[in-house]
């Protein structure tokens, strides 16, 4: 895999919410209701026996998947041996992040643990390797057994979906959400692209123990209660537009805007000296472009000292990006969650929430209370390096799956 640059995102210096030390757990008391109901607890990456502590607020299960969202600060290798041995016929995958989300909101250094109890749901999933070399037909034909095994075992189980978790510096993501088209077919897909705390170097998935890079899983699921998938921004377009002149897809390099050296011309736009460039900026004033009736986020990693600009997403010559403003990230985000809540509350949320999110929250301080509101509306899952949405990938949006108890109809 080849890299365009080595810099941070200094997420240290702009994320101040401490790491909890004490555990939570999300799920309710031992009643029938809450053993049917997804499940969430965190502890602290550095904690002994991390995957016991865990497992002790979880509970025994069974459980058909558990996903796990790990800081870098874990032990992941031990982590995966300890919990395949707490859980034994229970799969379990995950990533690497560039943040977590918990039960206290926002949050750094920690373990996050989503569980799903067999008496509600299934799963399945599949671990795709050499994302580079797609080939499309076996993967189709992979995603088709998987599917066509799972709705033999849980044909009761009314409601599914995708759940995709992919290398986050691969730059595969696109490539990858094509080829699974074919085999998903009327399946809906969320999902992230796993992090490394903003460096930039090192995102993992992990699946069956075994820790990959270049690789993505994608987990399918079937549920008794009811599945509502959601993706939302804030951003909105502005009046200042741009085309890309010059760039190199494959490494998602815009070398050119409107004629000019890329990063000049957008610092330009944007009223500021291009030594100001930095990654709050980038969050807080990202580009937009329009496809499909609708603006997507097209959001800016770095700048490179040749004054290009490397993306999280796919970008083209000839693309027309637009300036984006921003609304009131707390309050869009309270607005949205609410709506997602309106015919009933739902049991747990698992969010994917891009990392320039977060740090657009924090530099305009508003941290604390997006912080609050995600956990008010028990959302937990991780910040990614991009986010999965139906054949979309995306950028700057929180992404994910309301989960219902069987009863509401949302």
């Amino acid at each position: 895999m080849e890299e365009v640059s080595d810099g941070d995102i200094p997420l240290n210096g702009l994320l101040s919410f401490a790491p909890r030390t004490d555990g939570e757990a999300i799920g309710g008391t031992q009643d029938t209701a809450a053993d049917s109901a997804p499940r969430s607890a965190s502890v602290a990456a550095d904690t002994p026996d991390a995957a016991q502590a865990l497992a002790g607020m979880l509970g025994p299960g069974p459980f058909a998947l558990i996903v796990l969202f790990a800081s870098l600060q874990a032990d992941i290798a031990p982590l995966l041996a300890d919990a395949a041995r707490h859980y034994p016929h229970s799969r379990i995958t995950g990533c690497t992040t560039a943040g977590e989300i918990g039960a206290s909101g926002y949050e750094t250094g920690q373990i996050v643990a989503l569980a799903l109890p067999e008496t509600s749901f299934a799963a399945e999933y599949v671990v795709i390797e050499n994302i580079e070399h797609i080939a499309t037909r076996e993967i189709v034909a992979e995603v088709l057994h998987a599917r066509e095994d799972l709705t033999r075992r849980a044909e009761a189980l009314p409601h599914d979906l995708a759940i995709l978790l992919v290398d986050g510096l691969s730059g595969q993501e696109e490539a990858l959400i094509a080829a699974l088209t074919g085999g998903l077919g009327h399946v809906p897909m969320v999902g992230g692209s796993a992090g490394d705390s903003g460096h930039f170097r090192n995102a993992k998935v992990f699946a069956d123990g075994r820790i990959l890079d270049n690789a993505a899983i994608l987990c399918l699921i079937r549920s008794r209660g009811e599945l509502r998938n959601f993706s939302f921004d804030n951003n909105r377009p502005s009046s200042a537009r741009m085309i890309v002149t010059a760039a190199d897809p494959l490494r998602r390099i815009v070398t050119r805007i409107n004629d000019e050296p890329a990063a000049l011309e957008y610092a330009r736009l944007v009223g500021l000296p291009v030594d100001a460039l930095t990654a709050d900026v980038f969050a807080t004033r990202p580009v937009l472009v329009r496809a499909g009736g609708s603006y997507h986020a097209r959001a800016i990693r770095h700048a490179l000292p040749d004054n290009s600009l490397v993306f999280f997403s796919a970008i083209a010559e000839g693309m027309v990006l637009t300036i984006a403003q921003s609304s009131d990230i707390a309050e869009h985000l309270e607005g949205a969650l609410a709506e997602i809540s309106a015919a009933g509350a739902p049991d747990l949320i698992l969010g994917f929430d891009c990392i320039f999110r977060r740090i657009d929250a924090e530099s305009r301080q508003k941290g604390a209370e997006v912080s609050r509101i995600l956990a008010n509306n028990r959302v937990v899952g991780f910040s990614t390096y991009g986010e999965q949405f139906g054949g979309l990938h995306v950028n700057q949006t929180l992404t994910g799956v309301a989960f219902y108890p069987p009863e509401v109809r949302p």
